[in-house]
């Protein structure tokens, strides 16, 4: 069992409140080089003349890597609009990947549209991790065409907008299910998302902006400090997760309930319409 331990931090904002970028490539440990390079080849290997550059985000590219903890997340950009078919090779890549390093927990490759990165007038989630959270580790980096972003209403709604429907598909991805592991990776996944949604409830007041979890769960106890100890609770889950549905699922429909109400309050207030990308 892992301890939860006081760790990450909040970004750093220039003096006009913009999110700066404090990944670089010098924080990478050299552990992961060797990890790093196979996933760019394979992606090259892969798409070809498809593929036009590749970005490693999260803790790695921070300097806050934990060896065997850690997940590698990766991100690719390419050329042109890929069905499903043509990605049938990633699933097995990650396995494999996965299988030969074991300096990380787990290895993440995605797929983006140029045309989709670009397209910045709404406020959208991978322009926003490209440019803020992300190292360009191949190809043409986009960071510098890309618009600067705050801790504001735009990116707190990102957090909020589909939390219902999250907890509504993690319950029914729950209920019934005898698969050990995807019950736990169901477990960190809603939890991290109902840690996050708690941080964008708030994130009006703190203007500022993390992934990390527990900086995220700090915050929003000081503005709920009644709802602490649950919040605590699924930040115990997220990093501790457990495989009983009956316990899950009445967290769920307390804590996720409650979550759920707060959150429609909040979209009342600051986004009506409940559009799914609010203008930058």
């Amino acid at each position: 069992m892992t301890n939860i331990k006081n760790i990450g931090r909040f970004c750093i904002n220039d003096s006009e409140g913009y999110i700066l970028n404090d990944a670089r490539p010098e924080k990478v440990d050299s552990i992961y080089n060797d990890l790093i390079k196979t996933v760019v080849e394979t992606y090259r290997y892969q798409l070809q003349s498809d593929l036009h550059s590749v970005y490693i985000r999260g803790s790695i590219p921070r300097g806050l890597g934990i060896p065997g903890v850690s997940d590698l997340d990766t991100l690719c950009v390419t050329n042109k609009e890929l069905k499903e078919i043509d990605l049938d090779w990633s699933k097995k890549a990650e396995r494999e990947i996965n299988e030969d390093f074991v300096d990380v927990n787990g290895v993440e490759m995605s797929f983006f549209h140029l045309d989709n990165i670009c397209n910045t007038t709404r406020f959208s989630i991978i322009p926003f991790m490209i440019k803020t959270h992300s190292i360009c580790v191949y190809g043409e980096d986009l960071r510098d065409q890309l618009p600067s972003f705050k801790a504001d209403e735009s990116l707190a709604n990102e957090h909020i907008i589909n939390l219902k429907s999250n907890i509504e598909q993690a319950k029914e991805d729950l209920k019934g299910n005898e698969d050990k592991e995807d019950i736990l990776d169901c477990c960190v996944w809603i939890m991290k998302i109902i840690i996050r949604a708690g941080l964008a409830l708030v994130m009006e007041e703190e203007k500022q902006y993390t992934r990390d979890l527990y900086p995220a769960y700090e915050a929003f106890s000081r503005y709920y400090p009644e709802k602490k100890e649950k919040m605590l609770q699924a930040l115990e889950y997220a990093i501790n997760p457990i495989e009983n549905i009956d316990e899950l699922i009445s967290y769920l429909d307390v804590m996720g309930e409650w979550m759920i109400e707060t959150s429609e309050e909040w979209l009342l207030l600051h986004n009506p319409h409940k559009e799914r990308n609010m203008l930058i």
